[in-house]
């Protein structure tokens, strides 16, 4: 089945015109002068539409000399007939409500023809995102389903995204828990937020940059920026060696377990019961599931600060480093059937990780991610590797030297030891001669 095609829009960016090198401060002010004249672009455009392209885009005066984008564009309305016009417009020096009632202005005098590349650009930096996984391999090797899967659909935005607020569009009182934003009706003042006490610490001591907001399941958040310092780095005495999994979320190389049979005991009822009110097909069942909507998530995503906590803390406490197995592509390896991939993408392994790196770097600790091939079918002590090590999931048992004990302690031992090969090999004294 072929797929409807789609319509092409052409469009062109105007520029400033060519600056050949200034020989004295004459030519440099007659440059300065053609800057602040519309003339140029009102040209540009003119030239746009009779090669009947769709529109034409102006970059703002932040990353160009001259007049405003808003400004030329409004002198160019009255001499084009139908091509569009898109200003580049910045909420970063100027108000949203001056901007937005600017724009309607420029639709208004060009009957209908304005947009604002504000939405272009958030679609650019989608795409160039994309672009960057893509080289970096985070969506698998080339012709993977994940990876095709990427590259054919569009990028899509939910109407509910998050929208970006500076210092100027949005201010915070701390000392009353409120906070002032602009929107497209003016200004609100004395709009009041709630938080957790160290939250709310966190965010009067470090907050920085931009906030987002946020509209979700009725309710709207302010997710802001906090640049909290590293604390410095020690030098590792030893490591603990981490081994992450689906029946063991985690297992260190000192014998702790933290087992995930609670949490997918957790998953297989929440799934049983979002099944039921599925089927069910009632107004009242759909306010349900949209009520239980993300409470797996949430679950999962405290679990996983639990155990990074703890393993973080004990190697504080001891002065040892951290060392996690790369499981980057661990979904493209191998085919599963499908009660096994509902476990393995549900498996949060990627979010203990990042938990682990953010909170080893806030508390000093080295943070390491070695090789993972092999780890559970290695014996520590002879070395020997064999598939045969591991007669079934919970045990191991070395073939050569008979060494035996649980499988997933076997492995943490085995990234421990990975982890003081690579860090003697990275911090070590350069040979002389090289």
């Amino acid at each position: 089945m072929s797929l409807p095609p789609r319509p092409l829009h052409l469009a062109v960016a105007l520029d400033t015109p060519p600056r050949p090198g200034a020989t004295d401060r004459h030519d440099a002010a007659d440059h300065h002068a053609a800057d602040l004249d519309a003339a140029h672009f009102v040209a540009l455009a003119r030239l746009a539409e009779r090669g009947t392209l769709d529109f034409v885009t102006l970059g703002d005066s932040f990353a160009r000399p001259g007049l405003d984008a808003l400004a030329v564009l409004a002198r160019v309305a009255p001499t084009t007939r139908h091509i569009g016009l898109v200003p580049t417009v910045t909420t970063t020096h100027t108000e949203p409500f001056h901007v937005s009632t600017a724009v309607a202005t420029l639709d208004w005098v060009s009957r209908g023809r304005a947009g604002w590349d504000r939405l272009l650009k958030k679609v650019v930096d989608a795409y160039e995102t994309l672009k960057a996984n893509i080289r970096a391999g985070n969506l698998g090797p080339a012709g993977s389903k994940r990876r095709r899967r990427a590259e054919s659909k569009p990028i899509v935005f939910r109407p509910g995204a998050a929208q970006p607020f500076d210092d100027r569009c949005l201010s915070w009182q701390h000392d009353a828990r409120t906070v002032s934003i602009w929107t497209l009706r003016g200004r609100l003042r004395g709009i009041q937020y709630a938080g957790q006490r160290d939250q709310l610490a966190t965010l009067a001591k470090y907050r920085k940059g931009e906030s987002d907001l946020v509209h979700r399941d009725g309710k709207w958040f302010l997710a802001a920026v906090c640049e909290v310092p590293e604390a410095p780095r020690f030098e590792p005495v030893d490591w603990i060696g981490v081994d992450r999994g689906i029946v063991n979320l985690a297992t260190t190389s000192d014998g702790d377990n933290h087992s995930g049979r609670r949490l997918g005991r957790y998953r297989r009822w929440q799934q049983r019961k979002r099944a039921e009110l599925q089927a069910k097909k009632t107004r009242s069942a759909r306010r349900r599931l949209r009520k239980r909507n993300r409470r797996e998530q949430r679950h999962a995503t405290h679990v996983n600060h639990k155990i990074s906590k703890t393993i973080v803390t004990e190697a504080q406490r001891t002065g040892r480093g951290i060392a996690l197995e790369d499981l980057g592509g661990i979904r493209e390896r191998g085919r599963l059937s499908a009660p096994q991939r509902v476990r393995l993408s549900s498996w949060p392994f990627h979010q203990l990780g990042e938990y682990l790196a953010y909170k080893a770097r806030r508390a000093g600790a080295p943070f390491l991610e070695v090789d993972s091939a092999y780890t559970s079918q290695m014996c520590p002590r002879c070395g020997h590797t064999e598939r045969n090590n591991r007669p079934d999931r919970d045990t191991f048992r070395c073939r050569r030297c008979g060494l035996a004990g649980p499988s997933d302690l076997v492995a943490g031992v085995n990234v421990r030891n990975r982890a003081r090969s690579a860090w003697v090999l990275v911090n070590g004294p350069v040979p002389k001669g090289t």
